[in-house]
């Protein structure tokens, strides 16, 4: 089962109080916290609501008994559809913000205008690739494939080369519990905390790396070159190669603040503009904390508005 879109409106229908920022679950909490304190918003969402949390086959971290990532977005798409005070802007992109001491602009790219006198900005991330991490050297035009698009059948009986050791790699083996694969994972020193979840299952074997060199592939196996974190030199050969590197934020250009990451730190924005859900910082991309932090936004200009500290 799929999400059916949420309806959609027309820009400058109506008063609008709060402008959001993405469809995931931290925009789609803020929808719902403004529509419970009467304020009117407008979401905008380039692709699918929730779309990322189709990826998503188990979920076990996420209160209200919903256990895999397409029901809890089938669950936050009608929801939001149900939200009279909520208009979406779905298929389309902000290119720009825009933050003054009356409201906040953005710019679709329409070229479309919406205003507001608080916006939430809650873009989230996309995949790295090797090209964006320094442990890694790679053919400049590779893309390799995240290893959350492996198809239980395609891995079954073979051995899967990841690159990075993000929590992507959890979810891939609790989402197929009896599928008879080795996952190679090769990762930084700072990957080391995130391997912990993984280090106990039987199939996987930890790469701890000082740096990987992956040449160009022929006849589609991998053959990487790794120096570990003890200086020595060895290969690593697999059947086929995937990406588990992290994130990168995703936010759009204009007047926000942002680290030396990328990411948008919550107290360091204007006044009128809140962060919520992944954009928020690397350490915090769990879909409960971004339901949070999307409700606590939504709060925040609900607050504001009525010259009352949060």
């Amino acid at each position: 089962m799929t999400s059916t879109p949420p309806r959609t409106g027309t820009t400058g229908t109506s008063a609008t109080d709060l402008v959001i920022v993405g469809g995931g679950p931290a925009g789609c909490a803020a929808a719902r916290m403004a529509a419970s304190v009467g304020l009117c918003s407008v979401l905008v969402e380039p692709d699918a609501v929730c779309g990322t949390l189709h990826r998503i086959a188990v979920l076990n971290n996420v209160p209200g008994g919903h256990t895999s990532g397409p029901a809890l977005a089938d669950s936050l798409a009608a929801e939001l559809r149900a939200t009279a005070s909520c208009r979406v802007e779905l298929g389309r992109r902000v290119t720009h913000l825009r933050a003054d001491d009356d409201q906040v602009t953005v710019v679709l790219d329409s070229g479309a205008r919406l205003s507001a006198p608080h916006a939430v900005v809650a873009t989230g991330v996309g995949p790295q690739q090797p090209r964006d991490v320094t442990w890694l050297t790679a053919p400049a035009d590779l893309r390799l494939p995240p290893l959350w698009t492996v198809d239980a059948a395609d891995a079954e009986g073979r051995t899967l080369l990841v690159l990075g050791g993000d929590r992507p790699i959890g979810t891939f083996l609790r989402a197929h519990p009896r599928v008879g694969t080795r996952l190679l994972v090769a990762y930084p020193a700072s990957d080391d905390y995130k391997v912990e979840e993984i280090g106990d299952d039987p199939r996987v074997t930890l790469l701890p790396v000082r740096h990987l060199t992956l040449p160009p592939v022929a006849g589609g196996a991998p053959v990487a070159q790794v120096v570990d974190r003890d200086g020595r030199h060895h290969t690593v050969p697999a059947d086929a190669a995937f990406l588990s590197i992290g994130s990168t934020p995703t936010a759009p250009l204009g007047d926000l603040v942002r680290d030396a990451s990328g990411y948008c730190p919550p107290d360091a924005q204007h006044p009128r503009v809140s962060i919520a859900g992944d954009l928020r910082s690397a350490r915090y991309q769990r879909v409960a904390t971004a339901i949070g932090s999307g409700s606590e936004a939504a709060l925040r200009a609900y607050y504001a508005a009525r010259d009352l500290s949060a």
